[in-house]
């Protein structure tokens, strides 16, 4: 152990070098180090190397950045504290995010929102902060509105973030008003790849779940397009009917009277036959939220032939474990 602090300091003081060689060849074994041997996390951020990678976040050039980005990213996973209590951190990282288009490196976006996910995926300690930056909020969702230019790593990487600050309830209203609805509801339309639409439902579920959503969800037709999702000739996946179903309860429970009609107005037959298959075939919590739905609305306005086997699926904490 003492030699491993040895290594770590050393080349630690190699991070404030004036040579951009030195520097470099620096974070790529912090990187290496980081990833391989989970006992240096706590030995490299103890010797001070946090502040040094959060600046170098802000470099012009793209080996540093990455290899700096990837080095946090590695450090979340079990030196969350240090991380997310050093000063400029968090401002780092929205940085990072926020020139994703322009001059940031996309493996070091892609490492800062996985970050992001990282710190927030075990605990609930640091929703609160990270969602209050409003800088790091509308950087994740401008990842998906540019959904066509975005690798689909990255996409998925922003939306697990954004799943993890929407489970902080007091975060949803701010992601709403940052535009997260449209930017969703977009990926869900226009992006068939692999896993994007199940991983955006889940978000959108969670989001749903404030009073906020109403009018947002109403402006993009969203009602209509989980409504869609329920109906079994588009062939969504059992994730994305369940995270639909999720939404649209949500939706109800948080949205007052004219939402309540519109969920219920868009429970039709077809919709109905996608919340029987929830029922028949998704998880457990899937089915026990689908009874909640059947609860709020009574089963004849869920289905016309009064089956007993409709069920919806909540888009609670447990969908984060499907990522």
């Amino acid at each position: 152990m003492d030699e491993k602090r040895r290594t770590v300091a050393s080349l630690v003081s190699k991070l404030s070098s004036v040579s951009e060689r030195t520097r470099i060849d620096a974070l790529i074994e912090l990187r290496q180090m980081s990833k391989l041997d989970p006992e240096t996390r706590p030995i490299i951020a103890e010797a001070g190397a946090i502040p040094f990678l959060a600046e170098t976040l802000y470099s012009s050039s793209h080996p540093s950045q990455e290899n700096a980005a990837a080095t946090l990213l590695n450090l979340s996973i079990s030196a969350k504290e240090p991380l997310v209590s050093t000063r400029g951190v968090l401002d780092a990282i929205a940085h990072v995010i926020s020139h994703h288009s322009s001059s940031s490196s996309a493996s070091a976006v892609q490492s800062a929102a996985a970050t992001i996910h990282s710190l927030l995926a075990a605990t609930d300690d640091y929703r609160p902060s990270v969602g209050a930056k409003r800088d790091i909020v509308y950087a994740l969702v401008d990842i998906l509105r540019c959904h066509v230019s975005s690798p689909p790593r990255t996409i998925k990487d922003a939306l697990k973030a954004l799943f993890g600050i929407a489970l902080y309830p007091p975060n949803r209203a701010t992601m709403v008003h940052l535009g997260v609805i449209p930017a969703l509801f977009a990926l869900v339309v226009k992006d068939g790849r692999v896993g994007i639409v199940e991983d955006t439902t889940a978000v959108i579920a969670q989001v749903a779940g404030c009073e906020e959503s109403g009018e947002a969800f109403r402006k993009v037709a969203g009602v209509g397009v989980l409504a869609d999702l329920l109906d079994l000739s588009t062939g969504a996946s059992m994730r994305s009917k369940e995270n639909a179903v999720s939404a649209l309860l949500n939706l109800a429970r948080c949205g007052g009277e004219s939402v309540v009609a519109e969920v219920r107005e868009a429970l039709t037959d077809i919709a109905a036959n996608g919340i029987d298959d929830v029922e028949d075939n998704g998880s457990a919590k899937g089915k026990n939220k689908a009874k909640l739905l059947k609860v709020l609305f009574g089963d004849d306005d869920v289905n016309d032939d009064n089956s007993s086997n409709s069920v919806l699926s909540s888009g609670g904490g447990s969908q984060f474990d499907s990522f």
